[in-house]
């Protein structure tokens, strides 16, 4: 076993509960689950965080979740709707440092709290925050530009 446990689920050589694979992603469920049906799915190439991450891997991530989540729907777990989530870093719950999606199935009041502050929500200064955020943008393309 290598030092990243999700490269060892996509080669093989760790056990895991595989439900769907293609050749950019490989999907199983996760070890300790939120849920029944709870299922990550990670790219078969190892990229540790979002940032690093090609889009059009991404894409093929949110794929696959969007296929997991219609079969679950279909399947005999009790499913009412689904969560897609990728936690980025750890101050994001990120705890394998291997970019994955959760792909959540959710029942209704089943009572899952994905994080208290996506509730309680309020505005704060959204002009200087999105102002902020453009900005962030226009340094990305030009380190895009000037690499």
């Amino acid at each position: 076993m290598g030092s990243c446990v999700f490269c060892d689920i996509v080669a093989g050589t760790a056990p895991a509960a595989r439900v769907y694979e293609d050749d950019d992603v490989v999907a199983f469920l996760d070890a300790r689950p939120v849920a029944a049906g709870h299922v990550l799915v990670a790219p078969r190439e190892h990229v540790s965080r979002l940032e690093n991450l090609d889009p059009e891997l991404g894409a093929s991530m949110f794929r696959a979740g969007q296929r997991l989540a219609r079969a679950l729907t279909r399947s005999s777990l009790p499913t009412d709707g689904t969560n897609l989530v990728l936690n980025d870093g750890r101050a994001a719950f990120q705890s394998v440092f291997h970019a994955h999606l959760h792909v959540l199935p959710r029942r209704k009041g089943d009572r899952i709290r994905l994080g208290v502050g996506l509730v309680r929500r309020r505005a704060h200064d959204p002009d200087a925050t999105a102002a902020a955020i453009r900005a962030g943008l226009d340094r990305l393309a030009s380190e895009e530009k000037n690499p």
